[in-house]
């Protein structure tokens, strides 16, 4: 019996207990979605600490490489053998592998987005990425409509993957943005061979461009993306600082009071990876216009509670009654987060 005789006899048998039972056509529309959700729960447990697991996260994004460029690269070959089964296994590897990468992230973004700033869309789109791997209907509809969406999502995958990894190997988080932009872009090259018909010299050459624009790109828009794996673990304004905690934290005063203290202090705490070391900037801004930037020793990378440093402004005016904020940025205009508060009359 041959491969294609098996496959329609399989096919036969599960038509006719899906007509028999109507679990197994739930199954056949939602199983893909369960086992989907499943497996990327467990990618998300086994990397819920994933910055101290940077082998094994390598290791995940260069299986899905392979998974999501070469085999797809390879589908056209293997589909006439097994055409329907071929393309049932390499659209749910790719699917099921995009959604536990995308769910890992989710949580590594989230603790570097600032929410409310326009280092927020980034978060959105892999929200939407990982709905739409989550749920099987969705993706195969989309698959069909545009096929071109599972390139995007695999570079999407890729360059948000490599932007977390390159700091943990002590690249600057700025240098880390252009560097997964490049690679990402890089990494497509089987799929542009693929899509031109082309040879690998001339697939080279148009990748080689697409990757030196998506690199110049992202710098220009640098500071709309999430410095991970940078995030801001605590944050207040405060009366002073002493022996690296902050002294009588407060979020709302007077400004008689603010004014008999002299001064203010901004104190933060930054989580970075073990042996980075990154210069931030405290940004202080009164009613929404800049007062102050005062550079801070860089960060160095370790400690859980994270790397704690502060900056103080002492001329606050006669009546320094306003809405006070101060934003930690990196040198190259990335966003970590900010505080707020207010001095009343």
């Amino acid at each position: 019996m041959t491969l294609a005789d098996r496959i329609s006899r399989f096919r036969q048998g599960w038509d006719g207990l899906r007509r028999r039972h109507p679990a197994a056509a739930w199954l056949t529309r939602w199983g893909v979605t369960a086992v989907s959700v499943s497996l990327g729960l467990l990618t998300l447990f086994c990397f819920r600490r994933g910055l101290e697991h940077f082998p094994w996260f390598v290791g995940y994004l260069l299986l899905l490489w392979v998974a999501g460029i070469v085999l797809v690269d390879a589908r056209q070959t293997l589909a006439v053998r097994a055409p329907r089964l071929v393309s049932l296994v390499v659209d749910y590897t790719v699917q099921s592998m995009l959604h536990g990468l995308f769910l890992f992230l989710l949580p590594v973004y989230y603790a570097s987005t600032t929410l409310l700033s326009r280092n927020a869309a980034p978060l959105g789109l892999l929200v939407g990425a990982t709905l739409l791997t989550t749920v099987d209907p969705w993706y195969r509809a989309m698959r069909r409509r545009a096929p071109w969406i599972e390139s995007v999502l695999i570079w999407l995958a890729l360059f948000a993957s490599l932007a977390v990894a390159f700091p943990l190997v002590r690249v600057q988080a700025s240098w880390a943005l252009v560097l997964s932009a490049v690679l990402s872009v890089a990494a497509l090259a089987p799929t542009v061979r693929r899509r031109l018909g082309a040879g690998w010299r001339e697939a080279a050459a148009v990748t080689a461009l697409a990757a030196g624009a998506m690199g110049l790109l992202t710098w220009s828009a640098r500071g709309g993306i999430p410095p991970v794996p940078l995030h801001l673990a605590r944050a207040t304004f405060a009366r002073s600082v002493a022996r690296l905690e902050p002294v009588l934290p407060v979020r709302e005063i007077s400004a008689a009071e603010l004014v008999s203290w002299g001064s203010l202090t901004a104190f933060t705490a930054v989580t970075a990876p073990a042996g980075l070391r990154q210069p931030i900037f405290h940004v202080w801004r009164r009613n929404g216009v800049v007062v102050g930037t005062i550079p801070l020793s860089p960060i160095r990378g370790g400690p859980r509670a994270g790397f704690r440093t502060y900056s103080r402004k002492s001329e606050l005016g006669q009546d320094p009654a306003g809405r006070w904020e101060v934003e930690v940025v990196t040198p190259s205009g990335q966003l970590v987060g900010r505080l707020r508060m207010t001095v009343t009359p």
